[in-house]
């Protein structure tokens, strides 16, 4: 962490931990959207989507 002034200004983080860092916030966004569709009332069964996925790999 680099500081100015006693406070924290900019983090110099390897690239290996920043990739990690950026598919964990994608996943927490992913997340949060689907619990929001959830709240909506944006929800179907299971049961019926696995059969409309079926009958499209019918076609």
């Amino acid at each position: 962490m680099i500081t100015q002034n006693g406070e924290a200004k900019a983090v110099i983080q390897d690239v290996e931990s920043y990739e990690e860092t950026q598919d964990t916030l994608a996943l927490l966004q992913i997340l949060a959207q689907g619990n929001r569709q959830i709240e909506a009332g944006q929800v179907q069964n299971a049961s019926d989507v696995i059969a409309r996925l079926r009958e499209k790999g019918h076609e």
